[in-house]
């Protein structure tokens, strides 16, 4: 992983990826006691930054390799990411999900393209269809976060970020990042190493499945004991990856673990300040620019909101909380 790497996968991205903006408001600053700035996710396509690193893993297969079509693993925003991203160049899709994941997520992922192959997760071995279809078909198989390629359309973000921070004249900033098995975080720490170096990374994950923090802390990855229970289901991982953890041990500084209260909050001030929707595992790296700043130690933060795919009954949880 360099940063030449996410520089390619920002040319074969350019005229497909949403460039999301920067978004402030005096009422979030005031909460934090700081300035914060939010680069919102949820406005890419498919709804999270996941499109970006689905774009660039389709996208830098040969064409031979790429006409064969692609598998993939996800429960929602990886799933979405990648079968745009095959649908647009016009190859096939392969989704294998849970069968109890939600309905929405399903359906979306087939009216991107999607063939959606339902297992059992508590019975079946997704690994042991996925290889099967992978060699009865030719697919290739494009991780979630431990994949290089993945890494640089991730990174492509923290390109962005560099750049519109500049514009502000902002180059000293924390940059908090919702995280999961570290592919948005090592990609957005690679690119901000190379443009904007005085700036630092801090991942943020939910409480009970703080791995990134722990294996920050021990220097060594970290496993989480659970791997489900929790509303911020889009970011929770087993545990760092293998590609993944190396560079955040790197380059990242200390890991912030933020309660679901938290990121419920986050939300519903998201919406009502900012007028964009939140999921909650998008809303970690917000809730703690708001509400955890004695972990933070610079003027200025900028907090990604990494998706926006909520059910209905979730988000009203979140608005709830504007009226306690």
């Amino acid at each position: 992983m360099n940063i030449d790497m996410i520089r390619a996968a920002a040319q074969r991205l350019d005229g497909y990826v949403r460039k999301t903006p920067l978004l402030s408001s005096p009422f979030l600053d005031e909460i934090a006691g700081r300035r914060v700035l939010v680069k919102p996710e949820c406005l890419q396509h498919t709804g999270s930054f996941k499109f970006r690193g689905g774009w660039s893993a389709v996208s830098a297969l040969d064409a031979d390799t790429r006409a064969k079509g692609v598998i993939a693993f996800s429960s929602g925003n990886h799933a979405q990411g990648v079968a745009y991203a095959a649908k647009k160049h016009g190859v096939p899709s392969v989704i294998i999900m849970p069968s109890d994941a939600p309905k929405l997520k399903i359906d979306n992922t087939r009216a991107l393209g999607a063939e959606v192959v339902l297992y059992d997760r508590a019975n079946e071995d997704r690994d042991a269809i996925g290889d099967a279809l992978a060699a009865e078909r030719g697919l290739t198989l494009i991780k979630p976060f431990d994949e290089p390629q993945v890494i640089a359309g991730q990174g492509t973000a923290g390109l962005e970020i560099a750049e519109q921070a500049a514009e502000l004249r902002i180059f000293d900033a924390e940059v908090l990042v919702c995280c999961g098995g570290g592919g948005f975080t090592a990609g957005v720490a690679l690119a901000l190493e190379a443009e904007a170096p005085k700036m630092k990374v801090r991942p943020v994950e939910p409480d009970g499945f703080d791995d990134v923090k722990r294996s920050l802390a021990s220097g060594s990855i970290q496993r989480n004991d659970r791997t489900s229970g929790s509303l911020c289901d889009a970011i929770v991982t087993p545990q760092p990856g293998n590609i993944t953890f190396p560079i955040m041990d790197r380059l990242v500084g200390p890991g912030i673990a933020v309660s679901e209260d938290d990121a419920l909050r986050a939300m519903g001030l998201a919406f009502q300040r900012l007028k964009i929707v939140a999921e909650p595992g998008g809303a970690v790296a917000l809730a703690a620019a708001l509400f955890h700043g004695d972990q933070l130690n610079s003027d200025t933060v900028i907090a990604t909101v990494s998706g926006g795919n909520v059910d209905v009954d979730v988000f009203k949880q979140a608005l709830d909380t504007l009226n306690d």
